[in-house]
């Protein structure tokens, strides 16, 4: 099995805490689609073969696209791809576009699971952080997709945000348990270097939260999507039993996936390799049939790394027997070295052969991750 990642970078305006590549040039939209539906088209052979079982389009705003737009790529895919295994098909999409014609549109087109960056429900932090929802608009979008059909619905939410406290966090919280949906990914706020809210921390017109209160926005978060009976699959990942992000989780079990449009990165199992991340650069590229693109070719202790650094994460955890086939004896022992004081603190458990972080371990998983992660001396 293999996904299928689509970058449309189109945004009718910029958060600004977002890192992501985008653009606001949306008169360039039909050019891209053409540029996209090209590139699909002449990388057939990338997943060697393998069924498609997850379409995810990001962004950017996917849900800048028109029927028309979205009609040209799911085309192109199914000639190309075909779509009989393809079980998860994602649209990222702002609250703000999901009109009630919008998502009736949607609902005829083969997406099944909508994936709504909602942030909070605090109307003033949305104005400042450049969001063009507010929290009536969110919350009454979720409602109409779910009456238009859709009966798997993630929200994002980001913790940390300025003037964050701990009862504006529970707040946030008890609504997002209160709208039923199927999935919640839940974020600290990062301060990506580069981005208008970097620029206001510098200017000190914004303060990060302190490190206990970072902690204790976690817990809550643990606490509170736990006890309303949500799986916590993943570090930042909240499900429904069973309703975790297929898509996502290929990621972090080291599944094929072709990566398509700007900066859109793609693993064919052995190596990595990443589009231009300029969207004028890559539509003249693939215009000309000379796609740029880079590529990374990965030894085994790089394989090894990225294993650790990305099972872990999960409440699978990462198989020994795998590690030890996969990247030999000697990076086995060193990983079980390494996890000996982990294990002893009660900060990892090892069950059935799957070593995975405990709740304990969950809060200095940064730190556990990469003690187990291979560096040559």
């Amino acid at each position: 099995m293999a996904g299928i990642y689509i970058h449309i970078p189109f945004c009718k305006t910029r958060c600004i805490y977002c890192d992501f590549y985008s653009t606001t040039r949306s008169e360039l939209k039909s050019q891209y689609i053409r540029a996209l539906c090209r590139e699909l088209t002449e990388r057939k052979e990338y997943l060697k073969g393998e069924a498609v079982e997850t379409i995810y389009f990001g962004g950017g705003t996917p849900s800048q696209l028109s029927e028309e737009d979205f009609k040209e790529v799911f085309k192109t895919i199914e000639q190309v791809y075909g779509m009989r295994e393809a079980t998860e098909i994602t649209l990222e999409a702002n609250p703000d576009d999901l009109t009630e014609e919008y998502i009736g549109m949607l609902h005829t087109l083969p997406f099944n699971r909508i994936s709504m960056g909602i942030q909070t429900f605090d109307d003033a932090t949305l104005q400042l952080l450049n969001r063009r929802h507010n929290a009536t608009q969110a919350i009454e979008a979720v409602k109409r997709c779910r009456q238009a059909g859709f009966q798997n619905i993630s929200i994002d939410l980001i913790y940390g945000l300025p003037g964050e406290t701990e009862q504006r966090w529970a707040q946030d919280l008890q609504q997002a348990v209160s709208l039923d949906v199927e999935h919640i990914s839940a974020y600290h706020l990062i301060y990506e270097e580069g981005t208008p809210l970097y620029k206001m921390l510098q200017q000190h017109s914004v303060s990060q939260v302190d490190e206990d209160s970072s902690l204790n926005f976690f817990s809550t978060l643990i606490d509170t999507l736990s006890a309303a009976g949500y799986e916590h699959y993943e570090i930042s990942n909240f499900c429904k039993p069973g309703m975790y992000s297929r898509h996502n989780t290929s990621y972090w079990q080291g599944i094929p996936y072709l990566g398509c449009g700007p900066s859109a990165h793609s693993f064919d199992g052995d190596s990595r390799e990443w589009n231009v991340a300029s969207l004028k650069e890559y539509m003249r590229s693939i215009e000309k049939g000379h796609r740029e693109f880079e590529t990374e070719y990965r030894d085994i202790a790089t394989r090894y790394n990225e294993c650790i650094m990305t099972a872990i994460r999960t409440m699978w955890g990462v198989s020994m027997q795998y590690v030890k086939q996969t990247f030999g004896t000697d990076l086995w022992q060193y990983c079980m070295d390494m996890a000996l004081p982990y294990l002893k603190s009660g900060k990892l458990k090892l069950k059935d052969d799957y070593l995975y972080l405990t709740r304990k371990g969950i809060f200095i998983s940064d730190g556990i991750i990469s003690d187990l992660m291979f560096v040559e001396e």
